[in-house]
């Protein structure tokens, strides 16, 4: 058995998930993924309820995660140079008192109004559970806490569809009282969680030329590249064609393409769940070539499958994938950065993810109209390669 560590208070590493202080970070991720994950059953009801037209729907999604793309480096910023729970606890605040306000809303402006509030809310949550585990854990104890998180992160991401479409069926508002269980966590964290801070003994314009600096490093840009790659393949390949190619070819119903993500998500649970183990067996770049390799089995297998249920097998291999690539990438980042750094670090990757989630639906759908819908594939397969490549080369 390992020995427990004293950074974790007597927690042995394989009960790292039950360390208070990662408890309250297992909250804060939740709570970075409810804004979108539980509404989305709702968005048919939604438009129907505030008379919006399918053009007009997406609205609700991008008015809250457009504040990650402008925020997130000044949230990196104010996390380094203020301190992570003076800018954690009022968000996860603004992100509860805005998001359940929607449950009020009876216009479309006031709702997108208090949308982008609450995303204002959201975009430093993203950031900062990274940032923590970072901050709190090194060396296997960061890779299995990470490992830790993304399980807690895939399971809410298939989990909270189901709660929202059940509070949905009350009306189309019901699922906007999930966002009040921010409340309870921020003044729970505020009186009970523990971390170290970073220590400011510089002026800024020297804090901001050291962290220019060490992101410039060819190590931080290949994972800023992996990073931006990762989900160009999600959101491109999967998220946007996936259903669009399941309904084509099988005729598929909407649930039982929300079964295909389903079993990814646990897929991608169940491999970072063990990510401490492997990356102490096999090292981080390995892991990295790994993720791409299955990431290339299903870009290559999901288009040749001869019936609905085989796509199980290659989507598996994506979530597999997902679950070795992400929480490696944000381990390593971590390391990458001292403390001091750290907080603008993880508010870089999550720009960069924010705009690949933004470029890639647009990129895939250009090849989708040049060469149609295995073309898309194809050019998930080649992203796939380029993680690989980049393991390879750019990872000591």
């Amino acid at each position: 058995m390992v020995p427990p560590n004293a950074t974790t208070g007597g927690t042995p590493l394989s009960k790292l998930y039950l360390h208070k202080n990662l408890q309250f970070v297992f909250g804060v991720t939740l709570m970075a993924i409810l804004g979108v994950s539980s509404i989305i059953p709702a968005l048919p009801d939604i438009m129907h309820g505030l008379h919006m037209t399918p053009a007009t729907i997406g609205m609700v999604v991008a008015t809250f995660t457009l504040p990650g793309v402008l925020f997130s480096p000044l949230v990196g910023i104010l996390a380094d140079r203020t301190g992570r729970k003076k800018i954690l606890v009022p968000s996860l605040f603004l992100f509860g008192i805005a998001g359940f306000s929607c449950f009020f809303a009876r216009d479309i402006q006031t709702l997108l109004i208090l949308r982008f509030v609450q995303g204002t809310g959201a975009a430093p949550l993203g950031v900062l559970y990274g940032t923590l585990i970072g901050d709190l854990y090194s060396g296997r104890e960061r890779s299995t806490a990470m490992g830790y998180n993304a399980s807690v992160l895939a399971l809410g991401t298939a989990i909270f569809p189901a709660i929202g479409g059940g509070l949905a069926m009350l009306g189309w508002n019901w699922p906007f009282l999930l966002p009040l269980l921010a409340i309870p966590l921020g003044l729970a964290i505020m009186n009970g969680m523990h971390t170290p801070e970073p220590r400011n003994n510089g002026g800024f314009g020297a804090y901001m030329r050291e962290t220019l600096r060490q992101m410039v490093t060819k190590r931080a840009l290949v994972l800023f590249a992996t990073t931006f790659l990762t989900f160009v393949i999600l959101y491109g390949p999967i998220v946007t064609y996936l259903p669009l190619f399941l309904k084509q070819r099988f005729h598929s119903s909407p649930a039982t393409i929300g079964s295909v993500f389903l079993i990814s998500s646990f897929a991608t649970a169940l491999a970072a769940f063990r990510l401490g183990r492997l990356s102490e067996t096999l090292g981080n770049k390995t892991l990295l070539a790994s993720g791409a390799f299955f990431y290339a089995l299903c870009m290559l297998g999901t288009p040749h499958m001869p019936g609905f249920w085989l796509t199980i097998l290659p989507v598996s291999c994506f979530g597999i994938a997902q679950g070795l690539n992400i929480p490696t990438v944000m381990t390593m980042l971590t390391s990458l950065a001292p403390m001091e750094q750290r907080g603008a670090f993880m508010a870089a990757n999550g720009m960069i993810l924010r705009l690949s989630q933004t470029a890639a639906p647009v990129i895939m759908g250009g090849i989708y109209a040049w060469k149609g819908m295995e073309a898309v594939f194809i050019a998930g397969l080649l992203c796939a390669a380029t993680i690989f490549l980049l393991a390879i080369v750019g990872v000591e």
